[in-house]
């Protein structure tokens, strides 16, 4: 899964892009304009850009992100410019991948997971301001370095992992510290606790960790 900025003005083409995104496991961020897709790139893994917005072309977003702080966000734009001298341009300005509409849903995903192994992604899990490298095994919130020991890590990223669903402790258990594991459920509580320190939460108005009374935990749908 991938966090994908999709900035497109069309709201038809918008709406089955981001259905097919969505189908294919992605996180979509939408945008009509270039000046509402700028504060959206600092979360985005990867853009499908329009060639053309109503505030100002994409290929000038797309220089501004080349030569400012994003040199190396993979970028497949799309276009109704079909000619060689087009993509020609749109490949020069900083595009990775080129794609003529009408297009086919599928090759659009294609070409985009092509582009997300060219660019060695890694496995980036980004719930708001919370964001998870699941590979690194390291948090950061809002920028700031999270310290969590392993298996506050794990728990948090299990319940990141699947929002919106309630585990019970027993359940938060097998799978965070596993079958043979000897502690009892109060170390679930226990874990918990330590992570709303760490991620400064309130536990009356939590912004991540809710506590289902009688049932066990799970982390917020639109954290």
């Amino acid at each position: 899964m991938a966090t994908v900025l999709l900035v497109e003005d069309e709201p038809a083409v918008r709406l089955g892009v981001r259905l097919a995104l969505e189908r294919a496991g992605h996180r979509v961020l939408e945008a009509p304009t270039a000046g509402e897709a700028w504060p959206l790139l600092k979360e985005a893994e990867a853009v499908i850009l329009d060639w053309v917005l109503p505030d100002e072309p994409g290929t000038r977003l797309l220089e501004r992100m080349r030569q400012g702080p994003y040199p190396n966000l993979p970028v497949l734009m799309l276009t109704a410019r079909a000619e060689v001298r087009d993509r020609v341009e749109g490949l020069s300005r900083g595009a990775d991948d080129y794609l003529a509409k009408p297009f086919a849903t599928e090759e659009l995903l294609a070409r985009l997971e092509a582009l997300l192994r060219r660019a060695g992604r890694r496995k980036l899990l980004k719930r708001g301001p919370l964001l998870l490298d699941l590979e690194r095994r390291e948090a950061t919130l809002e920028g700031r370095p999270l310290p969590l020991s392993r298996r506050e890590f794990a728990l948090l990223a299990f319940l990141a992992e699947r929002p919106g669903r309630v585990y019970t402790r027993e359940e938060l258990l097998e799978a965070v510290w596993g079958q043979d594991y000897l502690g009892t459920p109060r170390t679930v509580d226990q874990h918990i606790l330590q992570l709303r320190e760490k991620l400064r939460e309130d536990p009356k108005a939590p912004r991540f960790l809710e506590t289902v009374r009688g049932v066990g935990y799970r982390f917020r749908e639109g954290a």
